[in-house]
């Protein structure tokens, strides 16, 4: 069965994992030592953290080698290896790359890794880094599968939810630990405290749902994310991979199909 090698296991490149697991196909994942992802209730990244996890029904553990890697994939878990560099990945001669690291351009992936490439979101143009590009914008291309040309350039300003946008977002006023006086699920209101760095609040800029927040004890830079709120409050459930996730998930299939029947490989 092919194999598919995801970079990046936060909650876009998890959701886009739960697209092909549940569409049989089987899933390495890579991810740094320390995952900076902050909507840890629907990441598979949290099996670097904790050593397992599970997403709607999907379980995730860490592996730190190949041998390991393949054991988790024939009792149906998926790996995920703390290896950046992908070294370990790729000794597992994957068929397809999809590089989900969200870096806003590409870290060094090319069009020769894979049999098939797929580059989510900006910084990736298919036909020269990659052989399909898939929308990770909020808007009527979301989750568009691209075979000639990029996705929109990224606009650094957060998708707008609820009518908030940047608003959503809260980050570290220094940098330091981080320490949170909340947890992800919790309402709070405007204003509100939510954690702090070196005694420094972090507040809530709205009201809404904590969906997504750093582990406590992790260092962070100054103005970095550190977590998001939900405007919609107690209506949205944090433990349900987001409808952008799914989206860029069925993008990737797309293009992973598309892709391989070109080549009359699936």
């Amino acid at each position: 069965m092919m194999l598919i090698w995801i970079k990046g296991a936060g909650d876009l490149a998890s959701g886009i994992a739960f697209r092909l697991v549940n569409a049989h196909f089987r899933v390495v994942m890579t991810e740094l030592p320390e995952p900076a992802a902050v909507r840890r209730a629907v990441c598979f990244s949290e099996a670097v953290r904790l050593g397992s996890t599970e997403v709607e029904g999907v379980r995730a553990a860490r592996a730190e080698t190949a041998v390991e890697a393949e054991t988790l994939l024939k009792e149906g878990v998926i790996p995920v290896i703390p290896d950046p560099s992908g070294g370990t990945a790729r000794a597992m001669s994957p068929e397809v790359l999809v590089d989900a690291v969200m870096a806003k351009r590409n870290t060094g992936t090319r069009i020769t890794d894979a049999e098939t490439v797929i580059g989510v979101g900006p910084g990736f143009t298919a036909g020269k880094d990659c052989h399909a590009v898939v929308e990770t914008k909020r808007g009527h291309t979301l989750g568009r599968a691209i075979y000639k040309g990029s996705a929109i350039p990224d606009t650094g300003v957060p998708g707008v939810i609820g009518g908030y946008g940047a608003e959503r977002v809260f980050r570290s006023p220094a940098a330091g630990i981080f320490l949170p006086e909340k947890e992800i699920g919790d309402i709070v209101q405007k204003g509100e405290v939510i954690a702090r760095v070196e005694g420094l609040p972090v507040t809530a800029a709205i009201g809404g749902m904590i969906r997504g927040m750093l582990p406590p004890g992790f260092p962070v830079r100054e103005h970095m994310k550190a977590g998001d709120i939900d405007p919609r409050g107690a209506s949205v459930d944090f433990r349900l991979i987001s409808d952008k996730s799914l989206a860029v998930g069925g993008g990737v299939l797309e293009a992973l199909l598309h892709c391989r029947g070109q080549r009359g490989s699936l």
